[in-house]
């Protein structure tokens, strides 16, 4: 098989698809693949490493998107749609549920496209999510502390006070993943911290960890609102796989808050948690509402793209391989693949997209046939 490698043009988007040793694992089973010139030096990786690990380096973008199978992090923009077609495999991140225009253009082309965030395991696990997740998590608590700082708009708060001052209280929505990554660093930080989740299970498991360090509620509406008055950084960190967020925190709460209080929604990429989220990007990553500083950047992990692309790579490339091996035979065969089909010869092929937009599902089994 071909595959394409092209470079990120999203907003300080430095993460890359594959690795040079991702690219070496490919071309020594037989598979071409073509490397937009530059598209790993974000990352650290130079195209010297990827023409010694058999791969061609092309000049032009186009180049890339002409291969059979295109392999990105982030979802194509605006720019990239010219090099949609019915004949493209596309596996990458997608974040559909909360992409309107994208999700009608992949249908009107005909992609047959795979989204990292929505391939699961047997046992409901997200495996190309999970670390991201980790990655987001850890500096959503990272982030937080410094918008706290009274410079960028925040009440200025250090994260972990000082012997005779209170720390900053921290309210996490969700225990997941990005939540219980983003508890370990506040809780590092010496932060007061409390998890708000559904999952009493979840809540029992994070509270043993910590040796009782976090306190935990459980997430309702009442608890929300008595936490996040008195908190001073809240982070989103919810989750519903291939789906839109849910709005936790409606815009009347955000006038309760504290002033100068810091959000940061990790769950941007799925529309928000917060009502008043909006995108933003690295390079104007804050916006304030009623005194309280909104920080929403939807590829967080670019910030870090080294450590963001190997640890995205050491995940997919089993799926990568699978896919360049078996082309369709492989999502066919793989139940965790097929769960991460969401468009295929136009139709939708993932529920929740489709449930997002109000638009008609098909089963991915039946589009494939």
């Amino acid at each position: 098989m071909i595959i394409g490698l092209p470079k990120e043009i999203k907003d300080n988007e430095s993460r890359v698809g594959l690795t040079a040793g991702a690219v070496k694992a490919l071309t020594r089973r037989g598979h071409r693949v073509l490397v937009e010139a530059g598209a790993g030096l974000g990352s650290s990786i130079t195209d010297e490493e990827y023409r010694a690990a058999g791969a061609e380096i092309v000049i032009e973008a186009a180049s890339a998107w002409a291969a059979q199978m295109v392999v990105k992090v982030k979802e194509p923009i605006d720019p990239e749609y010219r090099y949609l077609r019915e004949d493209l495999t596309l596996f990458t991140y997608l974040h559909l549920a909360a992409d309107r225009k994208l999700t009608h253009k992949l249908l009107e082309k005909r992609v047959t496209a795979i989204a990292y965030e929505t391939v699961q395991l047997p046992d409901g696990r997200l495996p190309l999510l999970q670390p991201m997740s980790e990655v987001a998590g850890r500096m959503a608590t990272q982030v937080g502390a410094f918008y706290l700082e009274r410079p960028q708009g925040g009440r200025g708060i250090l994260m972990g006070g000082v012997p005779g001052v209170a720390p900053a209280s921290v309210a996490i929505l969700g225990g997941g993943s990005v939540g219980g990554n983003a508890a370990k660093v506040a809780i590092g930080m010496g932060a007061s911290v409390t998890v708000l989740d559904i999952n009493h299970e979840r809540l029992v498991y994070l509270e043993d960890i910590y040796h009782g360090r976090l306190g935990t509620r459980t997430s309702n509406e009442y608890n929300i609102e008595e936490v996040i008055y008195s908190s001073d950084l809240v982070i989103g960190a919810v989750l519903i796989p291939g789906g839109r967020a849910p709005h936790l925190i409606t815009r009347s709460m955000i006038s309760k808050m504290r002033e100068g209080a810091v959000i940061v929604d990790v769950a941007v990429d799925q529309g928000g948690c917060i009502e008043t989220t909006k995108p933003t990007t690295h390079s104007n990553p804050t916006y304030v509402v009623d005194g309280v500083v909104h920080y929403c950047v939807a590829n967080m992990p670019g910030a870090v793209p080294r450590t963001s692309t190997f640890a995205l790579n050491n995940q997919t490339m089993p799926y990568v391989l699978q896919l360049a091996n078996e082309g369709l035979a492989a999502v066919r065969k793989n139940k965790s693949l097929l769960l991460g089909l969401n468009t295929y010869q136009g139709h939708i092929t993932h529920n929740g997209v489709a449930s997002a937009f109000g638009l008609t599902y098909e089963e991915p089994e039946l589009a494939l046939g």
